[in-house]
């Protein structure tokens, strides 16, 4: 059956009203060490979710402290964060949508100078290097444990589940790709294994209902590996996968020359073809020509509509009413991250709208 974007369907007990996520994208300085959240962060999301969007999925929001990628992130990682968190649940569950929330660890790309890493992995970049400390047992116990707290905290704190973040060079990733994780040990020989044994600690301590997906790596390194995942997290009953990129810079992306929407995406509606659960796809759709165009090729259950509903918090509602929705503009430098009302697709959307 053709999937169309106003189609509402189910994640696990979770109705999810329209084929429009949210997906997380963190908002860098809007909190200070505590990690809590503030007015901003509530208002920003109950603004997305009076938009229209079938699901909203909360930015990478850390479950330790030295996890984290800036002094500036979001944090789940104490009970006394949970009241903040609740006021965000509140304000969407109130326009009638669902929220997860992105539960995360950087690993090595994060901003502790001793950084955790499956392995003794160097990093490269901007022209410095960074050494990971390999983990050893007791430090990867204590990292699940982490997860499986912040998960917790999250049904504390009303979510209606949780996605575990795989992907972007993060720690999940950091074990799924083999060029970065050349441990010998059950964590190298089945490197889901770090990922499973958390989703059965949550599982433990949450509901039935409570959903549990992940943000997956689609090259790690290979797009053959992407796939292996994805069945291997399946088959342990993940909900839903959220396909992106991997490990930079240790990853081959590919896709056919005639494609016409980005390799990830192409990689998305491969592993949708090899899985049951509901699959994300995301990158570069802008205008709801590109979301219909993404669903009808790769057979996805959702796509993910970031950048353009920082520009529009109603992306969703025009897109399914067929009003122009406006676009991110892909400025050099993004001008919504310094101030949304400078935002140059904001500013346009606004000024046709004044025309017509």
């Amino acid at each position: 059956m053709k999937k169309v974007l106003q189609d509402h369907f189910f994640i696990r007990n979770t109705r999810i009203r329209n084929r429009i996520c949210v997906p997380p994208m963190v908002c860098y300085h809007w909190t200070d060490d505590s990690g809590i959240v503030s007015d901003r962060h509530v208002e920003h999301y109950r603004a997305m979710a009076r938009g229209g969007a079938g699901l909203i999925i909360q930015e990478a929001t850390c479950i330790t402290q030295e996890g984290r990628l800036a002094d500036s992130q979001l944090g789940i990682w104490d009970d006394s964060q949970i009241a903040g968190l609740r006021r965000i649940t509140e304000a969407v569950h109130a326009e009638g949508c669902p929220i997860f929330v992105q539960i995360h660890h950087a690993g090595i790309v994060g901003i502790a100078e001793h950084a955790l890493c499956p392995d003794a992995y160097t990093l490269r970049q901007g022209g410095t290097e960074k050494t990971g400390v390999k983990m050893q047992q007791e430090d990867i116990a204590r990292i699940q444990q982490a997860f499986i707290d912040a998960a917790r905290r999250a049904y504390e704190a009303g979510y209606d589940g949780v996605e575990l973040h795989g992907c972007h060079s993060y720690l999940m990733c950091q074990f799924l790709n083999s060029r970065v994780n050349h441990r010998d040990d059950r964590y190298g020989k089945n490197p889901e294994l770090f990922i499973t044994e958390i989703m059965d600690g949550i599982r433990n301590i949450v509901p039935e209902d409570f959903v549990m997906g992940i943000r997956l790596g689609a090259f790690e390194p290979t797009l053959a590996d992407g796939i292996r995942h994805a069945k291997a997290l399946e088959a342990h009953g993940i909900d839903f996968l959220d396909i992106s990129y991997g490990f930079t810079g240790e990853a081959e992306p590919e896709k056919p020359a005639d494609f016409p929407y980005k390799d990830v995406i192409y990689a998305a509606g491969e592993m949708k073809r090899q899985v049951s659960v509901p699959v994300f796809a995301v990158n570069g759709m802008r205008v709801a020509e590109d979301a219909r165009g993404v669903l009808a090729q790769t057979d996805v259950d959702m796509v993910d509509i970031g950048r353009s509903t920082l520009v529009n918090p109603a992306w969703a509602a025009d897109a399914l009413a067929g009003r122009d929705t406006g676009k991110c503009l892909d400025c050099s430098v993004c001008r919504w991250r310094i101030d949304a009302d400078q935002c140059a697709g904001r500013k346009l959307l606004q000024y046709k709208r004044q025309m017509e």
